[in-house]
């Protein structure tokens, strides 16, 4: 039952670190720009080209601007007459009633002699309605086409035509005293009726073709021209290519075809990386698959770079460099090692290629910046070391980017010095990484070397308690401190972290100090009133005591592993062959003597396995000669290795041997003897 539920939880666990995997895929599809062209490129004249060099695929025109080309269509516009036709029964309706009005108001025939030419006059010359001379005047119009009965088509300026209002102006102005009166009688604004209405079909007909004798292009550009080239300052005359080069993949349909190509392209190289950063995690970094917080801690720490990349790249004009790519390698690396610190940062480089104007000085440049924040930043135990990484960052920017533009082009001249502004901005934006690293040890449960390095602080409160309530204890985690820090130093493990767990490993003896023989100071042992096999349990406890007092300390989960592992499933052999001295010939269960585990996982808690042992068993010895140093460190490491407590560890053969020599080269220097001060004789006294 219980291989069914834990064969069940790996299951779910393997299930769900690739669900972590295939999102982390989707995530970075989803923002990663989808192109609706493949013409991807951002200009304008007087920038400088930062992309590769652009060559014509095939022929093309060049297309005028859209503003040329509307400017020059207005210009044609200047000259067009919009089309008016003459209603000649208004006038004939109008001058009939003007006469029946004659009767009607007895007006003398010398008069309305004169109203009907002033009215035939006004009508001849035309009269619009106030609308349309407006909408002419507004449209910037100064002259119309009038089209009489006989289907002639005469311009003319448009002041030469009345509106109702300037008609009655004009005539009441112009007319006799003795007709002036009659104005008002004969209401003559409702004899004052516009004549010309616009020929709207004939208008836009006519105004077609004269736009269409507009070219939209000026010039060609042969298939295999060189339109331009990466570092020049776009042109007037190179903008205008650009742009015709984009409008004839539009119109040759290359945009739909190699939209969708591209889009599968972009999605089959993010699934690749991301499969290579599965492969590294799997085959060199297990202990970092199998850990589902790490897998997501590296998927969000990629997406977000990504998405600033993408995100500066289409919605602004800034410049890719502008992104700080090197907190990826700087913040796995507080937490990790050199190692996946740059192949996560390589992985998310490659695909952040795919967005860079110019893909091959990125990786270059990348790479290169990624390689100096892992070498600058081994341990970041002090604040100043991130303040110095980010100088190193800026200045192999500079330098990386200035050798490569004169190597390409050979001129310094085509250096952008504007990017030197981007990668200073980049070295400042490194600083603010600080604060990213502390939310990211709190969301994910990290541990960071500067946490290490105020934990290792024997000022803070637990580490006072400790010194008081178990003092040999407390000297003896000091003693194994030095000893496990200059072994990892050997084989190159964490000398922080293990400096650091050795420090906590013994803790939990602060419950009960007085059952250890390192803070008995009168002889007696508590231990000697109990049956084996309960001091045996009493002993073993330590390691389950300081785990509860280290969560109740709130210690890292990294530290707290320390102290349940450094003694795996070891016998406490003391008491184990007490007993079994005691009870000859009874089958004696190991399993009650034996720590409950689990074994060191890794080098620093294997280091401080030896280290606890081989320090606590140095303290019996009856000589601290070289030759009986080096035998028991041998025995103590060859006992537990054939007891398989190093069979979950990374350690080597070579390792064995080196730790070997590093923890007795240790311990001799520790337990050097010191020459005997003689005294003073008294006869020599004055």
């Amino acid at each position: 039952m219980q291989n069914n539920d834990s064969q069940q939880n790996k299951l779910w666990e393997t299930g769900l670190k690739f669900g972590i995997l295939a999102t982390l895929v989707l995530v970075i599809f989803y923002i990663f720009p989808r192109n609706t062209t493949t013409f991807s490129y951002r200009f304008s004249e007087g920038q400088v080209w930062e992309y590769d060099d652009v060559v014509a695929p095939f022929d093309f025109p060049i297309y005028k601007k859209p503003e040329q080309l509307q400017a020059e269509q207005q210009e044609v516009l200047k000259q067009f007459a919009p089309y008016f036709n003459v209603d000649y029964a208004v006038a004939e309706q109008q001058l009939s009633r003007l006469l029946a009005a004659e009767k009607e108001h007895d007006i003398a025939e010398e008069t309305m002699s004169y109203f009907a030419q002033q009215l035939e006059a006004v009508y001849k010359q035309g009269i619009l309605s106030l609308a349309d001379m407006e909408k002419l005047q507004a449209d910037g119009y100064s002259r119309i086409t009038i089209v009489n009965r006989y289907h002639v088509a005469s311009a003319y300026p448009l002041a030469y035509c009345y509106t109702p209002k300037t008609a009655y102006d004009i005539l009441f102005a112009g007319a006799p005293i003795s007709a002036q009166q009659y104005f008002k009688i004969l209401d003559f604004n409702s004899f004052l009726l516009p004549n010309l209405t616009l020929d709207e079909q004939t208008t836009d007909n006519m105004r077609e073709a004269l736009l269409s004798e507009v070219a939209p292009t000026q010039g060609m550009v042969q298939s295999g021209e060189r339109i331009i080239s990466r570092g020049e300052v776009v042109s007037q005359l190179q903008e205008r290519k650009l742009y015709s080069l984009q409008i004839a993949m539009e119109q040759n349909g290359t945009y739909q075809g190699s939209s969708l190509l591209t889009i599968i392209g972009n999605a089959m190289l993010i699934l690749t990386f991301v499969v290579l950063l599965i492969l590294y995690l799997y085959v060199f970094r297990p202990q970092h698959f199998r850990d589902i917080n790490t897998i997501l801690f590296f998927s969000i720490l990629v997406c977000i770079i990504i998405a600033l990349a993408a995100a500066v790249v289409h919605y602004t004009k800034l410049s890719i460099y502008l992104v700080p790519f090197a907190w990826v390698p700087v913040i796995i690396r507080v937490f990790y090692d050199s190692r996946t610190a740059l192949y996560v940062h390589l992985i998310t480089v490659m695909i952040c290629s795919l967005l860079a104007p110019a893909p091959f000085e990125f990786l270059l440049l990348q790479i290169a910046v990624g390689m100096v924040a892992v070498g600058s930043l081994r341990d970041m135990a002090q604040r100043s070391q991130l303040v110095q990484t980010a100088g190193w960052i800026l200045v192999t920017y500079c330098a990386i980017y200035t050798a490569f533009t004169m190597a390409v082009n050979g001129d310094f001249a085509t250096i952008r010095w504007q990017t030197y502004i981007y990668f200073f901005v980049n070295a400042l934006l490194i600083l603010f990484v600080y604060g990213l690293i502390y939310l990211f040890e709190k969301s994910f449960h990290l541990v960071s070397s500067i946490t290490l390095v105020e934990l290792t602080n024997i000022n803070s409160e637990l580490m006072l308690r400790f010194a008081e309530q178990a003092p040999g204890t407390f000297q003896h985690s000091l003693q194994v401190s030095n000893l496990a820090m200059e072994a990892a130093k050997t084989i190159g493990a964490n000398t922080l972290l293990v400096r650091t767990g050795a420090l906590y490993h013994d803790i939990g003896k602060m419950t009960a100090p007085q059952n250890f023989t390192e803070n008995q100071q009168n002889g007696d042992n508590p231990l000697n009133q109990m049956d084996r096999i309960t001091a045996a349990r009493t002993v073993i406890a330590h390691t389950t005591d300081g785990v509860a007092l280290a969560q109740r300390m709130h210690l890292p989960e990294v530290i707290q592993q320390f102290i349940i592992r450094h003694h795996g499933t070891t016998k406490t052999a003391y008491f184990y062959n007490s007993y079994c001295n005691e009870h000859p010939g009874e089958n004696v269960d190991e399993n009650l003597f034996r720590y409950p585990g689990p074994k060191p996982n890794s080098k620093e808690t294997a280091i401080l396995m030896m280290a606890d042992a081989i320090e606590a068993r140095s303290r019996s010895l009856d000589s601290f000669s070289e030759d009986d140093i080096r035998q028991m460190v041998n025995r103590m490491i060859d006992a537990q290795m054939a007891d398989g407590q190093f069979d979950e560890t990374p350690l080597t053969f070579r390792d064995l041997r080196d730790l070997k020599q590093t923890f007795t080269a240790k311990l001799i220097s520790m337990n050097h003897h010191r020459i005997a001060y003689p005294t003073l004789n008294k006869k020599t006294q004055k």
